[in-house]
């Protein structure tokens, strides 16, 4: 097997399972309820789904480039954001967010280009980076709000420094960058000529007074921005994949070169099916965000209630980032393993989010390690199996009222 593993290039080598991947293994054989993945267990808009079954039987079945969702595209970012978008010059459709990321990454990055990433993030950017040959640099953000501090962003840059990514709302944490730390990172981008790649996939689901800002939108980014975006967390259709990238128009012009050449076209009547849900009023944006709220309210509160450690209520996005229970011993890694065979409950461990480098000043021994202390739990369920997740929960109550993992 090792000498097969020779016939593999050095890109193929350096990406590997991560160990979490057992851990799902784990929670299928033990039947248990998914609050790990990112993607909702309950119907997608009915309209939206009619349309996509409409698309089918018209025959939108072949390759095919819908250019009614650049237009749409175009007019949401101007109406959001004030972005003057180009729709025939300036965006891109790609198979989901994910392939928009990616292509966006091999448009840009050279060999030995840096890319400063916040910590913790989502796997997906450092794999894009090292099949591009670039290097990623991560700011670590500080918990418990997950804060940027402007001093370890700063000195992150070098003269490799070729690009900043930037997700907000965030995930793993739910963080919603607020506007100051919007502007530190536009400055030093102009400052230092980096381009910015974004990606607005929860761009809709905020809660509370939070609104999501684009980067593209402060003075001087609109020119140095890649945004990307789909449909999937908005409309509940993770597995439709169309997504979207939208660039100046030589970066666009790329970024469709090398989706053509990988995947040729996004999914036919998917594409049809988006312009439904573009064309969706604001009442449906705003039940998304409520319904969305209700359901982070209650997880919040359940955790909360049986010992986790919640010092920041997500801002955005539907994920929960949750501190272990400070008298436990176990890492996360063994606490989602427990969860799993005791509690019929599964979740993501916060670890694999973060990165061991990912400190621009190494933390001293004696600091608090809190790269696996967190468990990232999705609310992006429905109401039963929440309430499902909560009764096997509850079945483990110590006599104080907190989870008692053995």
């Amino acid at each position: 097997m090792e000498e097969k593993r020779e016939l593999l290039s050095s890109v193929a080598k350096s990406i590997t399972a991560s160990p979490i991947q057992e851990l799902s293994h784990l929670a299928q054989r033990c039947n248990a309820i998914n609050l790990a993945e990112g993607f909702p267990d309950f119907p997608a808009p009915s309209h939206i789904k009619d349309a996509a079954i409409s698309a089918i039987n018209s025959d939108f079945n072949q390759y095919r480039h819908v250019q009614g969702i650049c237009d749409y595209v175009a007019i949401v970012m101007n109406q959001m954001h004030g972005l003057d978008v180009n729709p025939l010059t300036d965006v891109a459709i790609c198979c989901g967010q994910t392939e928009a990321f990616a292509a966006a990454t091999f448009a840009i990055i050279d060999k030995g280009d840096e890319v400063v990433l916040f910590d913790p993030c989502y796997e997906t950017y450092e794999g894009c980076i090292k099949m591009a040959g670039g290097v990623p640099v991560y700011v670590p953000l500080d918990p418990p709000h997950w804060t940027l501090d402007p001093n370890k962003f700063i000195k992150s840059f070098s003269r490799r420094t070729k690009a900043v990514i930037l997700n907000s709302p965030h995930n793993p944490t739910g963080k919603v960058f607020t506007k100051d730390e919007l502007e530190i990172i536009a400055g030093e981008c102009r400052t230092r000529n980096c381009l910015a790649i974004t990606d607005e996939v929860y761009e809709h689901i905020t809660f509370n007074s939070e609104k999501h800002i684009s980067l593209a939108s402060f003075p001087g980014m609109r020119e140095r921005t890649i945004i990307t975006s789909s449909l999937s967390k908005t409309f509940s259709v993770t597995g439709w994949r169309v997504g979207w990238a939208i660039a100046p128009a030589f970066i666009a012009s790329a970024i469709r070169n090398i989706h053509v050449k990988v995947t040729d076209s996004a999914p036919a009547p998917f594409q049809e099916a988006a312009l439904t849900a573009l064309r969706s009023p604001p009442e449906y944006f705003e039940s998304l965000r409520s319904d969305y709220e209700s359901r982070r309210d209650y997880i919040v509160n359940l955790l909360a209630r049986i010992g986790f450690k919640i010092h920041f209520k997500p801002q955005g996005a539907f994920f929960l980032f949750a501190e272990i229970p400070e008298n436990c011993p176990l890492s996360d890694v063994e606490y989602v393993r427990k969860l799993i065979q005791q509690a019929g409950v599964v979740a993501v461990p916060g670890c694999g989010f973060f990165h061991a480098d990912s400190s621009v000043e190494k933390l001293s021994q004696d600091s608090y390690n809190y790269q696996d202390r967190y468990i990232r739990f999705a609310f992006c369920k429905s109401d039963h199996t929440l309430a499902s997740a909560a009764k096997r929960l509850g079945e483990l109550l110590d006599a104080a009222g907190c989870l008692n993992l053995k």
